[in-house]
């Protein structure tokens, strides 16, 4: 092929209509037919990544194999269409004015004023284009983030018109992805949004070549010929998105609507019969469970369920692998105690301590560490998780009363966790963390050596403080094994108690590489434990 196309994604009346989920389904389809396919999202906050953010202001910061902190969009493109992604597939505005700011600082415009339009609009239209001209890709789909009508997105909007101009015809397509709401009252869906919206995006100059319409109810064919008629569009080009069950329903609601096949015909591309045998085998799997297990997913940031996005998918993936539907039940860690954490972990068949920053509910996951691993409950420690189950175990089976981390207590007689020693020069906070792809070598004989079923693994990171080696000895000589280090660092990837059933912490994110056709191994084995755990409840 000797042209990339291109397809942009915008959204209009409201936010969270789900131009993520859309922009994978459709790479989804496109890419059972054959079409090498990758989305990338445009991001029009300030901020230069997420890895600043709060998970309340924008969820789970989502991380690549080569160190980028993206949205979590990247996670849904991922595990939808298991394809890396990289720092070319999340561009922020943030990004996009330091690096113009930078070329102007070094004399690249040649004393020109530096404006949006060109220099930062030119800036946009290069980033989109970068993951096209690689030469890996017959289709880009990038998703714009924000609504129609916001200001901070009208230069990513200006760069489409333009972009759409450069491309030529069939090289390039709009889809606009818009809410059709319904009226209980009045008793009927309501266009008027929608008409509203695209007139927004037209005044920019840009035309929706086919609308996605997010709606509660069935579109009748009447509205849907209003809607091209209001809309400048074709009546095939006006999509239904309807609320689904789960969101891995919707290549197959988009594919019965036909939005692969008039796609491909406004970029001049063969349409074939996507092949979603894989897909649809997990999906079978997925809603149609042969046992339940329930999961206990202590963490702090627990009200925001997008917070923890990666680990409840990846637990999605696992268990309908294993054919078990796992019940998720969040837990908050700061009002964990001594005295209600039988109550709040006795009926769980397995729990998760979550990865997470700061002091605040820190004596909540200790307590519940400590209860699980006391009681034999499968235990799962991620990130920060493994970190406190360290200092758990330091305390309470060592005797190290004091133990702790230097991120909660600087002074801590104990610092059986520590900042690790390239980040003690460093000052600013943003994307200087250790990121992205890391080797592990395994122990032999151990839980990771037989999840893994290899000696050297690759798994993404994020973090600032590690397992401090001076305790090794110590740790190790009282019954909590590390079975994972870093070859080159000796850094203490894993720790084990093989004296517990099933007690596992990883200072890795391994939710981050769960997809729909590789769930990970990890939460796979920690499901089947979780079941095999309550089989053996069951029969006491």
């Amino acid at each position: 092929m000797a042209t990339t196309k291109y397809i942009f994604v915008t959204g209009g009346v409201s936010s969270s209509l789900g131009k993520g989920i859309i922009a994978a389904s459709l790479a989804k389809l496109l890419q059972a037919q054959g079409y090498r396919t990758t989305i990338q999202k445009l991001d029009p906050y300030i901020n230069i990544d997420p890895g600043t953010l709060n998970p309340y202001e924008h969820g789970e910061c989502y991380v690549t194999d080569d160190g980028a902190e993206t949205d979590l969009d990247l996670g849904h493109y991922e595990r939808f269409l298991n394809v890396a992604t990289s720092q070319a597939n999340n561009v922020t505005t943030g990004r996009i004015y330091q690096s113009v700011i930078d070329k102007e600082r070094r004399g690249e415009f040649l004393g020109k004023t530096v404006q949006v339009i060109p220099h930062i609009t030119d800036e946009i239209k290069n980033r989109i284009q970068i993951l096209g001209n690689s030469g890996d890709f017959d289709i880009v789909i990038t998703e714009i983030g924000g609504t129609v009508g916001d200001i901070e997105s009208l230069p990513y909007i200006e760069a489409v018109r333009q972009l759409k101009w450069d491309l030529g015809e069939h090289n390039a397509l709009v889809i606009h992805l818009t809410l059709v709401p319904y009226l209980a009252a009045a008793g009927e869906l309501k266009t008027k949004p929608t008409q509203h919206s695209v007139k927004t995006l037209m005044e920019s100059g840009v035309q929706a070549d086919i609308l996605v319409c997010r709606t509660e109810h069935e579109l009748p064919q009447d509205l849907r010929v209003k809607l091209a008629r209001f809309c400048n569009v074709t009546q095939d080009s006006v999509i239904q998105s309807i609320d689904a069950k789960t969101i891995y329903d919707v290549p197959n609601l988009m594919l019965e609507q036909g939005l692969d096949k008039i796609v491909l015909k406004k970029l001049d591309l063969k349409s074939e019969t996507p092949d979603l045998k894989q897909w649809n085998a997990f999906l079978k799997r997925h809603k149609n469970p042969k046992s339940e297990v329930t999961i206990g997913l202590i963490g702090k940031y627990v009200e925001l369920q997008d917070s923890y996005k990666s680990i409840l998918e990846a637990f999605t993936h696992a268990g309908a692998e294993n054919e078990v539907k796992v019940n998720i039940e969040s837990i908050h860690s700061e009002y964990l105690n001594a005295d209600n954490i039988k109550l709040k972990l006795s009926h769980l068949d397995g729990a998760l301590v979550a990865p997470g920053f700061g002091e605040r509910g820190i004596s909540g996951k200790i307590e519940a560490i400590k209860y699980v691993r006391e009681n034999n409950i499968p235990f799962l420690g991620i990130c920060l998780g493994m970190q406190m189950a360290v200092i758990e175990y330091s305390r309470n089976v060592l005797g190290l009363e004091d133990a702790n981390s230097t991120e909660m207590d600087e002074n801590t007689k104990y610092p059986v966790i520590n900042l690790m020693e390239e980040q003690k020069s460093v000052t600013e906070k943003g994307g200087t963390m250790r990121l992205g792809l890391w080797d592990c070598e395994l122990a032999e004989n151990t839980i990771a050596s037989k999840v893994y079923n290899q000696k050297v693994i690759q798994e993404r990171h994020r973090h600032r403080y590690e397992y401090n080696n001076d305790f090794k000895v110590q740790i190790e000589a009282g019954g909590m094994l590390a079975t994972g280090f870093n070859p080159e660092t000796k850094l203490v990837e894993i720790v084990e108690v093989p004296s517990h059933p099933w007690f596992v912490g990883v200072q890795y994110h391994p939710e981050y590489k769960s997809t729909v056709a590789s769930p990970h191994p990890l939460f796979m084995a920690f499901v089947t434990a979780a079941k095999q755990y309550k089989s053996k409840k069951k029969k006491k």
